[in-house]
Formats: C-alpha cells, structure tokens, sequence
C-alpha cells in the first residue's frame, strides 16, 4: 500500500505495486492535469510513489521518513524550507536519487529559481541565473550521444522532437546522454521543402551526488513541452494512476520514463 497526496490530507490507496522503493514525486500541477503523465507511468511499470500536489509545500511528506528517490518537477521552489532542502540533500548524499524535470517552475524558469537553492549542488547541472525557457516554433529532435542503459535500445533513430525545454549545461564530472538539436524548416519556391539542423543544447544529465545518482531532464513529462514526444512508440500504453487522469502515450516514452526512474533510484 502507498499513500498519494494530492491536498494537505493523505489517502492511502491499495495498488498491489512493489513497495521496496519508495518514491516521493512533487510537482506537475495535480494527479488531474500534468502529473497524470509521469503517475500513469510510474503506476503502469508498479513503482509505488507518494505524490505531492504543486501548491502544497514538501515538508509535511519529509517528516514521514526518508524516501529512495525524489522526484522534482514543475514544482514552486516557494514550498520548500531550509530543513526541507536540507532533508532531501542529506538523504541523496546517503544513497537516495534525485531527479529534477523540466518546466516554468524547475531549474531557474519562469518561478523555478532553483539555481539559487541547495539542490543546485546535487544535481548534475549547473543552472542559469536568469530565465531559462527556450520556447520555439520549431521542432528540437532528441538526439542521444552516449550509450547508457535508460536509452539502450530505444530506437533514437527515429527520435522524437521536443517542443521546450529549460536551458541547462552538464557540470564537468556528470555525463551528458541526450541533447535536443533545432530543426528549420523552409519551404522557398525555388528549391522546394528543406530541413536543415541547428543549434543543439543539453537535455539529459546523469550523475552522483555522494552515494546516490542524480539526473536532470531539461524537458516536460506532459504537455506542452514534451511535444511528439508523449506519442513516440507503438502500440499505445493506457495508464491510470489512482486519483488520477488516465493517460494514453506511446510505448517509447512510457519505457523511457520507467528506465529514467528505475536508474535514478538504482534498480537499473
């Protein structure tokens, strides 16, 4: 049995998932709109989380004991405390994961303001000071550059593209694994469509952090950053986590995101 929290009062629910892990997932708005996306999957591929909404703070879910890994996404750095942050970089320096998700209210963003804060030092990125939303008419393909086991055989030669994400660079001891590259497209009368490629800027680091693995996804999980990413593989995986939305996405992205938090909280 694990516990979701979606208002300042918890509810237990029986999923019949593995409960060895214990994941802690803040952030994406609510289980009805945006976390519905990373619930679904999480719940699909039976790791048990406990879920924290986007305008509830953090530290009533740290009182409860130390969580394996902790997922930050699109969630207002106004809800953390100083002990809070020093909950959560403790617990990673002793083993535990953590892993940032893009959005206006990770990294710097719109509201994020994270480069400012003390996960700046855990995480394997380094953040910008000023708003880092790169927000673009054109499709960016994702493009991995290292072989490692959340993208091994996953088939990124037929990559999906990405609508947004926030601007971040790998520090020098963390590994880069995918980079979003800009796709112009031109269609003049005397040479007809042409797609040419561009700039290209990171969108997947992993590293550590003491004892624990670290990751930094520059993108969306949901819409409408995430692009065709959300659709990217057949067949179709319908999820559902409890008190959620249900979601349909491609099979790609569903095993993209479960290899994601898989390796961050080191059963992978």
């Amino acid at each position: 049995m694990r516990r979701t929290v979606d208002n300042a009062s918890s509810e237990a629910y029986a999923s019949g998932m593995n409960t060895e892990q214990t994941i802690l997932y803040a952030g994406d708005t609510s289980l009805t709109t945006a976390a519905s996306y990373l619930a679904g999957v999480l719940t699909h591929a039976g790791l048990a989380f406990d879920y924290i909404a986007g305008d509830q703070p953090i530290a009533p879910a740290l009182t409860e004991g130390p969580r394996n890994l902790y997922i930050i996404s699109d969630y207002p750095v106004k809800n953390w405390t100083d002990a809070a942050f020093q909950a959560v970089i403790s617990a990673v320096r002793n083993g535990a994961g953590l892993l940032m998700i893009g959005g206006w209210e990770s990294y710097h963003g719109l509201a994020g303001e994270y480069h400012d804060s003390p996960l700046a030092e855990a995480l394997p990125i380094t953040m910008e000071d000023v708003d880092d939303r790169v927000q673009s008419r054109r499709a960016w393909l994702m493009r991995a550059v290292e072989s490692h086991p959340i993208l091994d055989g996953l088939p990124f030669r037929t990559p999906p593209t990405v609508g947004g994400f926030n601007r971040i660079t790998p520090k020098p001891d963390a590994t880069e694994l995918l980079r979003a590259v800009a796709v112009e497209i031109s269609n003049a009368p005397d040479e007809g469509l042409q797609l040419t490629t561009g700039a290209s800027e990171s969108l997947l680091v992993v590293g550590a952090y003491g004892q624990g693995r670290t990751a930094a996804l520059a993108t969306d999980v949901a819409p409408h950053w995430v692009g065709t990413f959300v659709d990217w593989g057949t067949p179709r995986v319908s999820a559902q986590a409890p008190g959620a939305e249900a979601v349909e996405v491609g099979c790609h992205y569903a095993e993209f995101f479960t290899r994601l938090v898989k390796w961050t909280l080191g059963i992978l």
